[in-house]
């Protein structure tokens, strides 16, 4: 699999390698009920032809790791960075006692695919019967799981066994132009879906980073691990920091947990932290931040622990800020 590493333009159409995202594997009589007392989400609303995004706190409401959710030949899979699986796997193991449930990291059983672009419908209408018309919705066809991922550009994941998702890769080349994870990574960003890393576990309750605006979390699903601190935050609404979309113009890529600075911080809170960010096409950095509200209001933000940092251009979410009021 090529790579496009252009920035001066974006391809009309991108296909992409998501080898840096990992699959856990849930599987047993019980899964849907050892899942359900877990994660943010509600698992009962999972179906076939669904998924959904949801996070996995600790007891003080901050998330070890968030991912996609969705079902595939009666298991349930969990997609995520590779560099939060491990640990992820490893703490929900912790929780399973007697439970009929088996965890596994399938990350070798199936392997994931992207396309991104204006005719990426096109494309694939091309190969498929059908398709999934709405975001998070999927379908299943000759052992691929395609699933319509969220944004206002249209993007679609596709999983399979090594061999099929290979074949359908080659035929998808034919027209579409062969990208690296950066460029998937970048419409995440763009579309305000939050991703957390190893350097950013545990450091955001889940409304910091809009989950509650993305369809990430239940609040009438009932208990998990960290619901009270989470149900506590949205219904006082004493939450003074979230998730911004930004642009900066940097000599180095930002990285995922880096610190920034505004001078109109409370001096009792740190300003805020990088999510992610990608480069973008037409130069510098997209990036979604966690950080003070005042500090945005301000416009005074720049990238790290003093003021001589660059500047943050805070742009428009694809989605209301307003959700959650």
């Amino acid at each position: 699999m090529t790579r496009f590493e252009g920035r001066s333009e974006m391809p009309a159409d991108a296909l992409c390698d998501l080898s840096y995202l990992g699959l856990i594997k849930v599987s047993g009589e019980e899964a849907a009920d050892f899942l359900q007392g877990q994660f943010t989400n509600d698992i009962r609303e999972l179906s076939d032809d669904s998924c959904q995004l949801s996070g996995f706190c600790n007891p003080k409401g901050r998330m070890f790791a968030n991912f996609w959710v969705f079902k595939r030949d009666g298991d349930i899979y969990l997609q995520m960075p590779h560099e939060t699986l491990a640990p992820t796997l490893k703490r929900l193991s912790m929780f399973v006692l007697r439970s009929k449930v088996t965890l596994v990291d399938a990350s070798d059983e199936l392997v994931c695919i992207g396309t991104i672009g204006e005719q990426a419908e096109t494309l694939l209408k091309n190969r498929m019967p059908s398709l999934p018309d709405h975001s998070r919705r999927l379908i299943q066809h000759e052992g691929l799981t395609i699933i319509h991922q969220p944004g206002v550009t249209p993007r679609y994941k596709i999983i399979g066994k090594h061999g099929d998702v290979q074949a359908f890769w080659e035929q998808l080349a034919e027209q579409a132009t062969p990208a690296d994870t950066t460029y998937w990574r970048l419409w995440d960003i763009r579309a305000g879906i939050p991703s957390i890393y190893a350097k950013t576990a545990e450091a955001f309750i889940p409304q910091m980073v809009n989950m509650q605006l993305v369809d990430g979390i239940s609040f009438t699903k009932g208990c998990y691990c960290g619901q009270e601190i989470v149900a506590r935050t949205q219904y006082r609404g004493t939450l003074k920091r979230h998730m911004h979309l930004t642009h900066l113009e940097a000599n180095r890529q930002p990285m995922p947990g880096d610190e920034l600075f505004s001078a109109s911080a409370e001096h009792d809170q740190t300003t805020g932290l990088v999510v992610d960010a990608q480069p973008a096409p037409e130069g510098g950095y997209d990036a979604l931040v966690m950080v003070q509200m005042a500090c945005v209001e301000a416009d005074d933000v720049h990238l790290g622990d003093g003021d001589g940092g660059p500047k943050l251009s805070f742009r428009e979410l694809p989605y209301s800020m307003e959700q959650d009021a």
